[in-house]
């Protein structure tokens, strides 16, 4: 068994949604209009993104990124989790829709991981850019359009091989794609709700003490089929 892990970080590996966080403290009623239109996808979620972060001055970074370090609180177990995944040479990839300038800091004493990928913020302007490295492939839907930013089934898609058990950690709506290609799906919040609106396999998750017991498990039950 080769287990892989692509795991979300807004909402996942963080108690709640960074950016949404981010939104309501500096631009909360513009925000919340290119929010609601994200939900119900009149807005893809690239362009409602870069339509977000444009409403940020450049001059306000510091007192951002302070603001996020002070603010977001890691999940907790997180910590055991990535060591397990470490000791037992299991590959654990950070995908997310949020930005490199906040994700980097807060992760960076868990690591190193095997990779992370996020959208990337431009500072050179008057207003805060943001930049989209990790963009669909032919195979997904929203090809044409480029409307993912961070397109997680594409990340997927390129990184595993066709041995690798596919373990997704998420919670959003932006993670049900993801899913779809996963092996097995730990979920909570509205990845949960999606997951049993279409019938989607997935185990429930609320600490990640309890996503390492699901994979201890996982792979112990899986050296005793191959042994046997």
């Amino acid at each position: 068994m080769k287990p892989i892990i692509f795991c979300d970080f807004d909402g996942t590996i963080t108690e709640t949604d960074n950016i949404f966080s981010l939104m309501t403290e500096f631009a909360p009623e513009e925000s919340e209009k290119i929010a609601q239109a994200m939900m119900e996808q009149t807005v893809s979620f690239k362009d409602g993104l870069s339509a977000m972060f444009h409403l940020l001055s450049t001059k306000q970074r510091d007192e951002v990124i302070q603001y996020l370090m002070d603010s977001a609180v890691i999940r907790e177990g997180f910590g055991d989790f990535v060591r397990y995944a470490q000791d037992n040479n299991i590959p654990f990839y950070i995908v997310s829709g949020g930005i490199d300038f906040f994700i980097e800091p807060l992760v960076e004493k868990y690591g190193p991981f095997s990779g992370i990928y996020c959208n990337k913020a431009d500072f050179s302007g008057e207003q805060i850019k943001l930049i989209y490295p990790n963009s669909c492939d032919e195979e997904c839907a929203k090809y044409s359009t480029q409307g993912c930013g961070c397109c997680k089934p594409s990340v997927m898609r390129k990184v595993a091989e066709k041995d690798h058990f596919k373990i997704v950690i998420g919670d959003s709506l932006s993670d049900f794609e993801a899913a779809k290609l996963a092996d097995i799906v730990l979920a909570r919040d509205h990845l949960i709700e999606r997951c049993e609106e279409l019938h989607v396999p997935y185990k429930s998750f609320t600490t990640f003490h309890d996503c390492l017991n699901i994979v201890q498990e996982l792979v112990q039950s899986k050296k005793a089929v191959t042994t046997t």
